[in-house]
């Protein structure tokens, strides 16, 4: 039963991006919002529904170490396993709105969960910060794109022209906000199936709860966000590929943890571990985007490659942790004195590049 859970859930979460992104393109360029807008929002949000209702319920179950590993390891998922891959398969071209505004807003945003967790806990006052921030920018997104984008829907779909050109024409309206609809649902569920089966497996090899939620709950949440990267790239939406990742971040943050910091009736407590280890990761993933988004505005397929191969090293050292393998130390040493420091050296070349490209 358990793989046929996880076969449906895998079907689900295809049919449900490819209408996803279908219905939100054409939406975009039918109510003059820009793509990249649509996928910070409606797509971003929608796709990270299964991380809300995982990490809510956990922290309703006083599951801490899964509602906010969910959080922090479906953001460290997000950029290097999604870009990586949606890179991969075909190069990102990233909008100058996500460098100037949302990429800092999703590194401020990653800093504040470090700040807030200095005293061991995510308190309901926080949440309602992280939550009260997330109004604030929807409506400076909406805004901004209504007011700077009317003439973006010929760069969306050819196939919106005759939407356009007929604004009482409901049925195409209700058509395209039905596959949003259709799609999100299809998304929540075959990632809810994929979870519940690798849960069953992880529980059955011993591996403790902290893990599950860094490692198989934040992979298998950002499953709707892994298909629908893909998906929008193939399909030529690059800005609702990127801004669906960066987004997803910050929702994860402002709602996903912010609600579960709510409804929590006692607050989220932090592992130490988390603490330490888990969050600095997420932070410093965040950092990394700025100066590889902001060189030539493109995610690269060696760039791409660059956030997959961080992606398996982490996932990597998480193993090595749980199993208490022999290996662990050598590969610490070789990451922390060898990878990270020649990965900080070519961002900050690359970026000098690029600065002085830019002035000339």
């Amino acid at each position: 039963m358990t793989i046929v859970y996880f076969i449906a859930g895998l079907v689900f979460l295809v049919i449900g991006a490819e209408l996803l992104v279908r219905g939100a393109s054409r939406l975009a360029a039918a109510l003059g919002i820009s793509p990249l807008v649509i996928g910070l929002t409606v797509v971003a949000f929608g796709t990270s529904a299964p991380e809300l209702a995982v990490s809510v319920k956990a922290a309703l179950n006083d599951q801490a170490g899964i509602a906010v590993g969910n959080v922090v390891g479906s953001n460290i998922f997000n950029v290097l396993f999604i870009l990586g891959i949606s890179a991969l398969i075909i190069p990102l071209v990233v909008s100058k709105q996500l460098i100037k505004f949302d990429v800092p807003l999703m590194i401020f945003l990653s800093v504040s969960v470090l700040l807030f967790a200095l005293d061991g806990r995510f308190s309901r006052i926080e949440g309602i910060i992280w939550f009260s921030g997330l109004l604030g920018y929807i409506t400076f997104l909406i805004y901004k794109s209504r007011r700077d984008s009317r003439k973006t829907a010929e760069a969306i779909d050819p196939e919106v022209a005759e939407l356009l050109g007929d604004p009482s024409e409901k049925q195409a309206w209700a058509k395209n906000i039905g596959f949003i609809v259709i799609g999100l649902v299809l998304l929540v569920l075959g990632s809810r199936w994929l979870v519940e089966a690798a849960v069953i497996f992880a529980k059955y090899l011993g591996v403790s709860e902290v893990v599950i939620g860094l490692t198989i709950v934040a992979a298998g949440t950002s499953l709707p966000e892994v298909v629908t990267s893909i998906i929008a790239a193939i399909r030529g939406e690059r800005d609702i590929a990127v801004g669906n990742v960066v987004g997803s971040n910050i929702f994860n943050i402002m709602a996903v943890l912010g609600v579960a910091s709510i409804v929590a009736p006692a607050g989220i407590p932090i592992e130490a571990s988390t603490l330490r280890f888990d969050i600095p990761v997420m932070i410093g993933v965040a950092l990394a985007c700025l100066p590889i988004f902001f060189t030539g505005q493109t995610i690269s397929r060696s760039e791409g490659a660059v956030f997959f191969a961080y992606y398996v090293a982490y996932t990597l050292y998480l193993i090595f942790v749980a199993t208490s393998n022999p290996a662990l130390a050598t590969f610490s040493k070789v990451m922390l004195y060898g990878v990270l420091p020649l990965t900080a050296l070519g961002l900050l070349s690359l970026s000098v590049h690029q600065l002085h490209a830019n002035k000339k």
